[in-house]
């Protein structure tokens, strides 16, 4: 595994609808460094159809629905570069090295037609919606960005728990496994 520069950072992400749990770190999950936590957003919450598009989608004709997630997909992104933009800004000097998130187990989405047939698709596909929308935001930020399995972090995530009590809140299973997610890459990341 190497090691980085000092100077070097990351930002975990832990994705949901509308929103994501961020968290920038340094160092590892041995010898860690929380610089900060915070959630942001990129959906507007009064538009319920801009926190659960694909739900809006399986409403409309597939022509819509697909205009619809094209172009919610851009401006979402767009919301969500601000935040990330700004917290590069306030960790300078500090370099952002590159960004990550954690994953779902989730089975692969199919045609648009068959995943808006199918409510449990629906699900996995909004997911999928919101991840892929903080990956773009994130390289159009300059970072490239990983992704890590939940599953794969859920049982090393006993060693940073009481780095909580330390923090204060927040720092619950978003904040933890986006920082663990995070240190992983920063460890190995082959972009330095």
């Amino acid at each position: 595994m190497r090691t980085g520069s000092p100077s070097d950072l990351a930002l975990g992400f832990r994705v949901h609808s509308g929103w994501a749990a961020l968290v920038a770190v340094a160092g590892s999950a041995s010898d860690p460094q929380v610089l900060l936590r915070r959630r942001i957003e990129f959906a507007d919450f009064s538009n319920h159809d801009t926190v659960q598009p694909y739900h809006a989608a399986a409403e409309m004709t597939l022509p819509k629905a697909e205009k619809f997630l094209a172009r919610l997909a851009e401006e979402t992104r767009e919301l969500a570069q601000k935040p990330i933009r700004q917290a590069i800004e306030e960790l300078k000097p500090r370099r952002v090295a590159c960004a990550v998130m954690t994953l779902s187990s989730g089975r692969p989405i199919g045609s648009l037609q068959a995943t808006l047939a199918s409510h449990p698709a629906i699900h996995t596909a909004e997911g999928e919606f919101f991840r892929s929308v903080v990956r773009a935001a994130c390289e159009d930020c300059g970072l490239h960005c990983h992704g890590v399995k939940e599953k794969e972090l859920a049982g090393q995530v006993a060693p940073i728990a009481d780095l909580g009590k330390l923090l204060g809140p927040p720092w619950r299973q978003d904040q933890k496994l986006a920082a663990l997610a995070a240190w992983v890459v920063l460890a190995d990341n082959p972009k330095r």
